[in-house]
């Protein structure tokens, strides 16, 4: 049972005793009969083949207040988007398939990139928002929430406390991140644990309290790939395309609407999906390339916050986070030993040397070029430049389905 403490400055949820679903997929079902519910799910064909996509479908089935549900497939050849078409059929929800690969969205993207505006590299980022681009052009969506293909504890309460502070009128947020324990026979969640939280806290000693860092040190698991936002969050937000979409998202959030509009929900007991090789040799790959990319995310908050990056900065931070996280490390590992866990204490070193690595190279990328790839667009951007982009879209989504 998770405790009741107000931390940071976002509402905190919590999972307090044992959950009555019955009563709150009544309230969800009640509510969404006024404000319709979206459920975007951004999925790779091979999340397809496995165990845990299997489990999503089947605990899906009961989550019957969720109007619509739309998949947004990764790279996947005709034959490979017709067994996804099958392979979700069985859901009772209406279902659309978005093929990002096929020639009738290819197309989508192309216009859009003709307008100058644009749509990203392939990936979770861009999938992910040209769904949201198909659900505004129902133009009847309240809310839209997302969670990852890859979740092998999956339940349906997850998805109901995800989409309720948002669908609840009584509750008025604007965007709900969710939280969660991972947990086996050791500590999971290096990234959040060994590199996102040090360095935001490492970049407050060095900065001080600003309002920004404030915002991401008060998650309780920032990299979290679920969320439910209101259609409007939709409209305006902006993407990152790589790794640093869960970073990139929060700072959208956080400059489009108000903290007291925004809030965190302990979704799941303990959450178990795939795990990404370390790759401490290879910078473009595993979790070396998500440290290098979410760095590279929050470096560019910052400078849009004002804040002027120099070598000597860099060096400062680099120093400044090795001390923070070898710190952090051994609060983890005498929280492991208390609690019976497995601890190798070379691996968690590994983990942090690897990171220091990443903030190194996103140092060196920001200070060879401090504005990067640039976001893809918001929605309300694309609209204003291409008037009927969106019943194009709908046009496209409906003709692939068919």
């Amino acid at each position: 049972m998770s405790d009741f403490y107000q931390t940071g400055v976002v509402a905190t949820l919590h999972r307090l005793g044992k959950l009555n679903l019955e009563k709150i997929e009544a309230e969800l079902t009640w509510y969404a009969q006024e404000r319709p519910i979206a459920l975007v799910l951004p999925s790779l064909y091979s999340e397809l083949e496995g165990d845990a996509l299997k489990g999503i479908v089947r605990e899906l089935k009961e989550a019957k207040y969720v109007r619509e549900i739309v998949v947004a497939l990764g790279p996947a050849s005709e034959e490979e988007f017709k067994y996804a078409k099958k392979f979700f059929s069985e859901l009772p929800q209406k279902t659309s398939i978005i093929w990002n690969t096929g020639d009738n969205i290819i197309s989508i993207y192309k216009a859009i990139e003709e307008a100058g505006l644009p749509t990203g590299e392939p990936g979770k980022g861009r999938s992910a928002w040209m769904a949201y681009g198909y659900v505004l052009s129902q133009r009847d969506f309240h809310m839209i929430a997302l969670h990852d293909c890859d979740i092998i504890t999956y339940s349906r309460d997850l998805l109901a406390r995800l989409c309720y502070p948002v669908l609840n009128p009584n509750l008025d947020y604007d965007f709900c991140k969710g939280f969660y324990s991972r947990v086996s026979d050791r500590m999971h969640g290096r990234v959040t644990r060994l590199f996102f939280t040090p360095v935001i806290r490492s970049l407050q000693k060095i900065l001080g309290q600003l309002p920004i860092l404030i915002f991401f040190d008060s998650f309780r698991y920032p990299l979290a790939g679920e969320f439910s936002m209101d259609i409007d969050m939709a409209r305006v937000n902006r993407i990152p395309g790589d790794w640093g979409i869960e970073v990139g998202l929060l700072a959208e959030v956080y400059r489009n609407t108000s903290l007291r509009r925004i809030c965190q929900v302990d979704i799941a007991g303990n959450y178990e999906h795939k795990h990404q090789i370390l790759s401490p040799e290879d910078p473009s790959k595993g979790l070396h390339k998500m440290c290098v990319d979410i760095c590279k995310s929050i470096f560019r908050t910052l400078a849009s916050e004002g804040i002027v990056f120099s070598e000597g900065f860099f060096k400062t931070l680099v120093a400044t986070y090795v001390s923070t996280a070898q710190n952090m490390l051994k609060r983890y590992e005498d929280d492991a030993a208390i609690n019976g866990l497995v601890f190798d204490r070379h691996e968690e070193g590994l983990a942090v040397d690897t990171f220091t690595s990443g903030i190194k190279k996103a140092a060196e990328i920001i200070t060879e070029d401090p504005l990067g790839v640039p976001l893809i667009s918001s929605w309300d951007r694309v609209t204003s430049a291409i008037p009927d982009i969106l019943t194009s879209i709908k046009v496209a989504v409906e003709e692939d389905n068919r």
